[in-house]
């Protein structure tokens, strides 16, 4: 969508002379790097153009004292004497111009600039940027992934509230293993709710400019969701440490470390983000903060590879813990049991969260964006709905708690209806 928006802002400033031919284009791109640049080349060029207002003029009629420089829209044209020319090729900007070696020239008449000879249409040429057909298709390829994502969070969300309300609401189930899940599901349901906000902040006015859009609500917004998903990825940490501490200090108290993963698991992200923040309002603070080619991104990526790496190595060291805790007769089978329960899971979660993000992590923004939009959007929606069936649907002990408590109700049902039965009997 960039180059037709920037097309018709040329043609709305010079209409009959800059009649680029914009295509409809209704998908939109991240990619702002073409505004961005004609932003940058028109601010130098109104640089130039009030330092010489501040020249004094020098002496003679205005007509001959030549032709100020000027931002046509496209270019910026230094200043010259009457008589004289001025010759600029076209913008040297990959995948939107195709590379020429044509001159654009204009006179300096005792009227001003003449017109651009060659236009800029003819002297600059535009790469192919697909047909309306194809333009179609993306944009239907873009509104299914919305409806996709849209529905992978709505139930995620369902799933993580009532596993939160299971664990909540049974006596039984409170311990500081299933407060670690809490608190690694409410990082889910932060995260679903952060692009739900993202999405209605950024997206909701199709007429804003994406590419200079700069206010305080988009930079909460995307300030708000690189805090959930940072604490995502923590509080998968965590859970990691916690099966490691299980496994390493059979007969010690867990609780004595909850505050510590509680403080992992929120405050390192806060932390984070409040560094991330400040840098950017210090040295980057242009747009809504939401370009990942920034190299200030890697004060939120480089934490997140942090947790990646060192979940890993837990994997690895939790897989070899399990196997001797197994094979050890002194190990009850009670105990076996709940090992093999929270292994399963966590072992499971810790290589499916963390490969693509360190595969995508290596490769520049712009390369595979089709499968990253996939697995980021698509995959990652199901995330917390995954999380909720491993550790509270298809929990044994979760199961068995429920089948009691339904088992009493059931009782307690039959036993008021017989005592209602046989009171009327009896009246």
């Amino acid at each position: 969508w960039l180059v037709p928006c920037l097309l018709r802002s040329l043609n709305a400033r010079h209409p009959t002379v800059y009649p680029f031919p914009p295509p409809k284009v209704q998908a939109t791109h991240p990619d702002c790097s073409v505004v961005l640049y004609f932003q940058k080349q028109e601010a130098e060029c109104l640089e130039i153009i009030r330092s010489e207002s501040q020249r004094p003029a020098p002496p003679g009629p205005p007509r001959q004292q030549g032709c100020l420089t000027e931002w046509d829209g496209v270019s910026c044209w230094s200043a010259v004497p009457v008589g004289q020319s001025r010759a600029v090729a076209c913008p040297d900007i990959l995948h939107v111009f195709k590379k020429s070696k044509a001159l654009i020239q204009r006179n300096c008449t005792e009227s001003g600039w003449s017109f651009p000879s060659p236009p800029y249409y003819n002297a600059c040429e535009l790469e192919a940027i697909g047909s309306n057909n194809n333009n179609e298709a993306k944009a239907s390829y873009f509104v299914t992934m919305k409806v996709l994502y849209t529905c992978g969070y709505s139930t995620s969300l369902a799933a993580l509230f009532l596993a939160i309300g299971i664990f909540s609401c049974f006596r039984k189930l409170h311990c500081t293993r299933n407060s670690i899940h809490i608190h690694f599901f409410t990082s889910f349901i932060l995260r679903g709710a952060a692009v739900f906000i993202k999405d209605a902040v950024l997206f909701s006015d199709e007429s804003i400019d994406h590419c200079t859009m700069s206010t305080v609500n988009c930079k909460a917004a995307i300030s708000f969701f690189q805090y959930s998903v940072l604490a995502n990825f923590y509080w998968l940490l965590v859970e990691g440490m916690y099966l490691q501490t299980l496994l390493l200090l059979t007969f010690t108290s867990d609780k004595r470390y909850i505050w510590w993963y509680i403080l992992i698991g929120w405050g390192v992200p806060m932390l984070t983000v409040c560094v991330w923040v400040v840098t950017r309002l210090q040295y980057d603070n242009h747009g809504c903060w939401d370009d990942y080619t920034s190299l200030y991104w890697w004060v939120i990526k480089a934490p997140i590879l942090l947790a990646i790496f060192v979940n890993f190595l837990i994997f690895l060291n939790v897989t070899r813990m399990l196997a001797q805790k197994i094979r050890s007769p002194d190990i009850s089978k009670n105990y076996k049991q709940q090992y093999m329960r929270l292994t399963k899971s966590t072992l499971l979660l810790i290589p499916l969260f963390g490969v693509h993000y360190v595969v995508f992590a290596l490769f520049p923004e712009h390369i595979g964006v089709d499968a990253r939009l996939y697995f980021e959007l698509v995959l990652g929606s199901y995330q917390g709905f995954l999380v909720a069936l491993l550790y509270c649907f298809l929990n044994g002990e979760v199961q068995a708690e429920i089948k009691r408590n339904w088992g009493k109700w059931q009782s307690s049902m039959e036993s008021n209806v017989f005592n209602l039965a046989t009171q009327d009997f009896t009246a």
